[in-house]
């Protein structure tokens, strides 16, 4: 019988196929960047040759950067060690992850030939597991979902799959997730920023996202003894107007 692949070896081995995928990938010939903002011709050049390890400054400023010509080709070019840095927490740690995301959309990889965006979203998939499952995951849930939404345009997926990970690593998740999020959701908010979408767009994912924690949240959190209070403030997002800010439960004046 084949042995189930666990959720790291699951991530490491889609690691491993970006980095075959977009073995001796380059930046646009024609592609540049203002050297006062951005970099030196000569980082600029290494861009543009392919498989050289980038450092880190050097590839935090390239995916955060927004105007590139050809942002399609920059992002094949980083793609591989990008992905590594995601996944390691460097990119959280230089507070940078919405850049990530950004890179992402701005690239339209779902448009890419199949073995490309295939890759992607292998690897997306295999790090938002290791995100729910494992209790060493380097990245925070909701840190890492806000990154997946920018970077794939859809929320409903990973919802869902957070929904049919029935673990208590899953259940601490969403407390944490909630913890960060419950501000700006009680004053109906989306809790993290994006690049890409309008305010309606805006509108429409603080609504599922809403809608989904009231449905799954309560049991989840119970099961882990969460905090009474965060019930309260999950139970409040059920509630408009005057019904939620006069409940007994109601946050202020923290909020």
């Amino acid at each position: 019988m084949t042995q189930p692949t666990s959720p790291r070896r699951r991530l490491d081995a889609a690691l491993a196929h970006l980095a075959t995928t977009f073995r001796g990938m380059t930046a646009h010939p024609d592609d540049g960047n203002c050297e006062c903002h951005w970099g030196s011709a000569e980082e600029l050049a290494r861009l543009k040759t392919p498989d050289i390890e980038l450092d880190p400054d050097l590839l935090r400023r390239t995916y955060s950067a927004g105007d590139w010509d050809f942002p399609a080709a920059m992002l094949r070019r980083i793609l591989p060690q990008l992905a590594r840095a995601l996944v390691s927490g460097e990119s959280e740690r230089l507070a940078s992850m919405d850049y990530a995301g950004r890179a992402f959309a701005l690239g339209r990889w779902q448009q890419w030939p199949a073995e490309q965006s295939t890759a992607i979203r292998e690897f997306l998939d295999a790090w938002w597991v290791v995100t729910l499952t494992d209790p060493d995951a380097e990245v925070p849930a909701h840190a890492v979902l806000a990154t997946l939404v920018e970077a794939s345009g859809v929320l409903d997926n990973w919802l869902g799959a957070w929904a049919t990970t029935d673990s208590p690593v899953a259940d601490q998740r969403l407390a944490e997730a909630f913890a960060e999020w419950d501000y700006d959701l009680l004053n109906d908010e989306l809790p993290w920023s994006t690049w890409t979408l309008t305010d309606d767009d805006k509108e429409v994912l603080r609504a599922a996202l809403t809608a989904w924690l009231l449905r799954n949240a309560p049991a989840r959190l119970q099961r882990i003894g969460a905090d009474p209070q965060m019930l309260h403030r999950i139970r409040l997002l059920g509630l408009t107007g005057p019904a939620r800010w006069d409940d007994p439960h109601w946050p202020s004046p923290a909020y």
